[in-house]
């Protein structure tokens, strides 16, 4: 069965996966804002340590009116933008078709299926370092890893065949049977390290250096871990010194909220923070590190608007 794949919000990592998608001979449809006239022109670049790339000419549109009914749309946008989902996936879904979402944060998929229930739903949850650095360019850093998890009762099939196209076009992608237990996970890594990259103005291995730095994110990450296990996600108390360990040998990065922070953008705050702390608060477990960052990530947010 071959797909015919939408990918909404052509950023680092729309432009990825989607871009290693088409690469490989996949029908993928790209929707675009301010960079449709340039990738329209020029196509797609992506740098990347697996092999450079690029993509043109390419299926792209500026507006979800104009692209075709999908059986697969990979959302791949800031979850700062999830407001405009449903009138921009209803031109390209129908009953039949399933929406990845391919986001960091929490309770996004309770959200949507509630919002276009006609459709199935499913998250993505992606570990790699990418940015865009221009127009129509991603820079694939590292890593690049993809686990796909049902939410609905319907799509399984569809995301079946997604994963085994994605393996195909050379992205390890696996299958979860629980994606809240993976949306916790990968909470464990997003919650220390986007927020104090912010705070701190730093990166990743400048966290890492410090014993100081080293030692909060530790602490925090196994607070997310104790929030989890509260929420019923029995997370293993190892997975911290192992995100320590893997965050110690990346190659050095700005993670997605400190570059939306460097360039003003909205950054993502509810998704990240707000909604597994008061998860956590409602089983009775108070993350006090992560809701203290949560605050100082408000207050800075508050500056930036003023």
């Amino acid at each position: 069965m071959k797909l015919k794949y939408g990918v909404v919000g052509t950023g680092a990592l729309g432009g990825f996966y989607g871009g290693k998608l088409a690469k490989a001979g996949h029908d993928v449809h790209f929707l675009l804002r301010s960079d449709f006239e340039h990738v329209k022109e020029q196509g797609l670049k992506v740098d990347s340590v697996d092999g450079d790339f690029l993509l043109q000419p390419i299926a792209c549109y500026n507006s979800a009116q104009d692209m075709p009914v999908c059986d697969v749309v990979l959302v791949c946008m800031k979850t700062t933008g999830n407001h405009l989902l449903p009138e921009l996936l209803d031109p390209i879904i129908d009953e039949k078709s399933l929406v990845i979402l391919v986001q960091n944060g929490l309770g996004i998929e309770e959200r949507l299926a509630q919002e276009v229930p006609h459709a199935s739903v499913a998250g993505g949850i992606a570990f790699i370092c990418a940015h865009k650095v221009g127009p129509g360019h991603v820079s694939h850093l590292d890593l690049g890893r993809l686990i796909l998890g049902l939410h609905t009762s319907t799509g399984n099939e569809l995301l079946q065949q997604c994963q085994q196209d994605f393996e195909q076009a050379g992205v390890p992608a696996q299958l979860a049977e629980n994606l809240g237990y993976i949306r916790w996970q990968k909470l464990v890594w997003n919650v220390p390290f986007n927020g104090l990259a912010v705070v701190l103005n730093t990166t990743t291995d400048q966290l890492m250096k410090q014993k100081e730095t080293r030692e909060l994110a530790h602490e925090m990450m196994h607070e997310v871990i104790f929030g989890a296990k509260n929420c019923g996600y029995d997370l293993d108390p190892d997975f911290a010194d192992k995100m320590i360990r893997t965050t110690e040998k990346m190659t050095p990065y700005a993670p997605s909220m400190k570059l939306d922070f460097d360039n003003r953008r909205a950054m993502e705050i509810e998704s990240i923070y707000t909604s597994p702390v008061q998860a956590a608060r409602q089983a009775g477990f108070e993350m006090k590190k992560v809701a203290m960052l949560e605050s100082q990530l408000r207050f800075i947010a508050s500056q930036m608007e003023n």
